[in-house]
């Protein structure tokens, strides 16, 4: 059964978001060797309960008050992200993001779903590039 395994937060600023993260809930934040702005986010120990994220900028327009929700991205692990985005939209999502390569970590797509929440979806592969 695929489980959730990493959230993002999308920021306008990224350095001012990690530095409130930080200061609010003590959570370490290191700025990714990889070939894109990206912080990683671990939020307690390994044998805690919980998950790990990211934090990156924020890729349109930021969302504007009055919004009912402006809320972090989850990213579930899939064997196949290529089949779980056709079967995502054939139950009426939408594609938000096309599939993406995540250089040594794997390939990475985000959907609406039929409600317009977005959800990452994730397929582990060292050798995406």
């Amino acid at each position: 059964m695929p489980r959730v395994i990493h959230f993002e937060i999308h920021a306008s600023q990224p350095e001012k978001m990690v530095e409130f993260y930080r200061a609010l809930f003590g959570w370490e934040c290191t700025k990714w060797g990889g070939p894109m702005e990206y912080w990683l986010i671990k939020t307690g120990e390994p044998t805690a309960t919980g998950i790990n994220g990211g934090l990156m900028m924020r890729r349109g327009a930021k969302p504007t008050d009055g919004q009912a929700v402006n809320a972090f991205v989850c990213t579930v692990d899939v064997v196949n992200v290529d089949e779980s985005v056709r079967k995502a939209t054939s139950l009426g999502a939408a594609i938000a993001l096309p599939k993406m390569a995540i250089p040594g970590v794997g390939w990475l797509a985000y959907i609406k779903d039929p409600d317009g929440n977005i959800l990452g979806m994730m397929q582990n592969d060292p050798k995406a590039s």
